[in-house]
């Protein structure tokens, strides 16, 4: 019988018999959103890639816990961390410098979690990718093939939970309209990219395009542009030269969101969608308030900002050893470059400070297989979407 670093076979029996139990919906799928891969039998462990909402034992909570603690009662000295937060642009020049495009993989799960990315009429070009092969240190998100129904339904104790009604997609609407009405109006005296596009998308933190590439190779021949920014110039660079590359449709731009005075290649209250996925981690948590706040002022009143990143005590922060702790749950990289892990609390706090509605706010539970090396990992993830709301009516 296998080892598996964090599983016994009692423990997977447990979750099993608490998984077997849950209610599954009519089609099949489980009635949350984000994966319908359940594993029924500790057996079949590594029969997968990837097992999706997977529910934590007491035991499997302490021992995380514990490990946090153990990895970070050893801080790196306030004098010695000022370069990880003033250098961090080099720290990820240098990381695509030596991996260029081949470290991470395109987010096809993109469209099936975000399906708000695609405007009305477009089709997705990407499959579904929500078992490949992942990268341990710099892990991409699984997704899933939920269908619209169990997409939105709660999830795993997520709060605040808002289903739409007819009478707030009408508001929606209406406040979008008038939005871009408005802002089409104002901004035809100063030509900007995109310009002449009634819906625009902005990704912050978008590397060397693993997302960018399926949202542009969906929206040819629609009425949307992107948007996409990084503070390394390496890695913009890298998106540019892509063969997918197209400036009809795409924008690339360096751009350094924790700088306060930076201004953006188009209006304030223009941008349908702004996607940021496993960027604010990597950035002091002082800052992230801040950002949210400022990104937030480029959405219409009614735009939605998504989120994907790490969550608390997912396996890749309690590999960390001692000495690489910056302050609670925030850590250093071998490379230099950091990275923070979530509570849903703390993400909700982030955009309702920001002045944003949650729609959704997800704590994703899985188990990650390395089927090679028979080893299992508890992986966590935070998936989030907030709303601009729409200013009252005036009287």
């Amino acid at each position: 019988m296998h080892t598996l670093r964090n599983f016994s076979v009692a423990k997977l029996a447990k979750v099993f018999s608490r998984l077997s139990s849950r209610p599954k919906s009519t089609g099949g799928r489980p009635s949350a959103p984000l994966g319908s891969r359940i594993l029924t039998n500790p057996d079949d462990i590594f029969k997968h890639n990837m097992w999706d909402h997977v529910q934590w034992t007491e035991e499997d909570k302490e021992n995380a816990q514990q490990k946090a603690k153990e990895n970070s009662c050893v801080q790196i000295p306030l004098e010695d961390q000022g370069t990880f937060d003033t250098e961090a642009c080099q720290y990820w020049d240098k990381f695509y410098e030596m991996h260029q495009d081949k470290f991470f993989k395109d987010r096809k799960w993109l469209f099936s979690e975000f399906p708000e990315l695609l405007p009305s009429g477009a089709k997705s070009q990407a499959t579904n990718g929500c078992l490949g092969d992942q990268q341990d240190l710099y892990p991409q998100p699984a997704g899933s093939s939920t269908d619209t129904e169990t997409r939105h339904q709660q999830h795993n104790g997520s709060t605040h939970h808002h289903r739409k009604t007819d009478a707030s997609n009408h508001q929606t609407e209406s406040c979008q309209e008038a939005a871009l009405e408005k802002h089409e109006a104002a901004s035809q005296s100063v030509p900007f990219p995109g310009q002449h596009s009634s819906f625009r998308i902005l990704e912050v933190g978008c590397g060397v395009g693993n997302s960018v590439f399926p949202i542009v190779n969906s929206i040819k021949e629609t009425d949307t542009f992107l948007y996409c920014c990084d503070f390394s110039a390496c890695a913009v660079q890298l998106v540019k030269d892509h063969p997918d590359y197209d400036d009809s449709v795409c924008h690339a731009f360096v751009h350094d969101i924790c700088e306060e005075t930076a201004s953006f290649p188009f209006p304030p209250q223009s941008l349908d969608v702004i996607l940021a996925v496993f960027v604010l981690s990597s950035i002091h948590p002082e800052r992230m308030q801040g950002i949210v706040n400022r990104l937030s002022t480029c959405l219409k009143h009614g735009g939605i900002f998504l989120f994907r990143d790490y969550g608390r005590y997912d396996f890749s922060q309690l590999r960390f050893k001692k000495g690489r702790c910056l302050s609670e749950n925030f850590y250093t990289r071998g490379d230099g470059t950091c990275v923070y892990f979530f509570t849903k609390e703390e993400v909700h706090d982030l955009f309702s400070n920001a002045g944003l509605e949650e729609i959704q706010n997800l704590e994703d539970r899985r188990i990650q297989v390395n089927r090679g090396k028979k080893v299992a990992m508890h992986r966590v993830w935070m998936q989030s979407k907030y709303r601009k709301l729409c200013p009252p009516p005036s009287s």
